[in-house]
């Protein structure tokens, strides 16, 4: 990654927008007072918002406590993070593999932040997965050690310095948290995979529901509320995901997301594109933040 021009990730995650959320950004009003992600993972849009300058504060959420407590050290104590990671990567050499099985026993018993960081950056496709008992249970990638502790520094340090003082982090259910949202607020949606959401696959702890995922968002069109929504999509040889209902009156676009990384360890050269939701008060507002800024750039002229 440049560092220069890259959003920092302190957090591995598979799934993760990163690379898409400059595109994503574009259909967005050039200004926003709250950003809401209620299924926030790593928080990539957020990131990339926060680069931009272009959002005044930020509600980070994930039914996922562990990951919202990760957060909470990244954002407001990122020296005690990166000093307890750089312990965990420097302790491991010569003894990875029944190192990371140490630290996953240990994160399973005490849930500490510093741990579950450290296996995110060491397991197979940065992928978090939980047995029937609630247990990480993902196994180590023996081919890589994780960031090296400067970078790993560095990137949360980073996010930090972009977060902090202005972010409010909950693990709430995604329900309570579009309750909370007004006509002040942009909410970004990218609910766990259709794929393994409904089914007996751990990889997730949310369940998301289709049919009272469409209900919701109609209750935030009858709001009046700014939303888009990362949903369903294809590849060049199949479709996943059952898209969202016309009557919701949603502008849909297409977004290159690449080549994913199951195609890439297969040794194929599928490209994924990615279905991009705005609700028609999205629409209307990048309407007319576009408007006022030609308008700005014009008198200039």
């Amino acid at each position: 990654m440049n560092r220069l021009t890259g959003a920092p990730q302190p957090i591995p995650y598979q799934g993760s927008k990163r690379q898409i959320a400059p595109t994503i950004l574009r259909h967005f009003p050039t200004h926003v007072l709250r950003l809401v992600e209620p299924f926030a993972g790593s928080a990539a849009l957020s990131i990339a918002a926060a680069m931009s300058n272009r959002v005044d504060s930020f509600w980070i959420n994930d039914k996922h406590s562990a990951l919202i407590q990760l957060w909470k050290e990244i954002i407001n104590r990122p020296q005690e993070l990166a000093d307890k990671y750089s312990h965990l990567w420097n302790d491991q050499m010569g003894r990875e593999r029944e190192y990371f099985n140490m630290v996953r026993n240990r994160f399973n018993k005490q849930h500490d932040p510093g741990d579950f960081l450290y296996l995110l950056a060491r397991c197979v496709k940065a992928s978090i997965r939980y047995n029937s008992n609630g247990e990480f249970n993902n196994t180590p990638d023996n081919r890589r050690k994780g960031a090296r502790p400067l970078e790993m520094s560095w990137r949360i340090a980073r996010v930090s310095g972009l977060l902090r003082g202005k972010t409010l982090l909950t693990s709430w259910d995604y329900k309570q948290v579009l309750d909370g949202c007004t006509e002040d607020d942009l909410v970004y949606m990218d609910p766990p995979y259709q794929g393994v959401a409904g089914s007996r696959d751990h990889r997730y702890l949310p369940k998301v529901d289709h049919n009272e995922f469409c209900e919701e968002l109609a209750s935030l069109n009858d709001r009046n509320i700014m939303f888009a929504v990362s949903y369903d999509g294809r590849t060049d040889t199949k479709t996943y995901g059952k898209p969202l209902p016309n009557e919701l009156k949603l502008t849909q676009l297409e977004v290159c997301a690449g080549r994913s990384t199951q195609a890439t360890l297969l040794g194929r050269t599928d490209v994924t594109y990615e279905s991009l939701y705005l609700s028609p008060a999205l629409v209307s507002a990048t309407r007319s933040s576009r408007n006022v800024y030609e308008s700005k750039q014009l008198s200039l002229l």
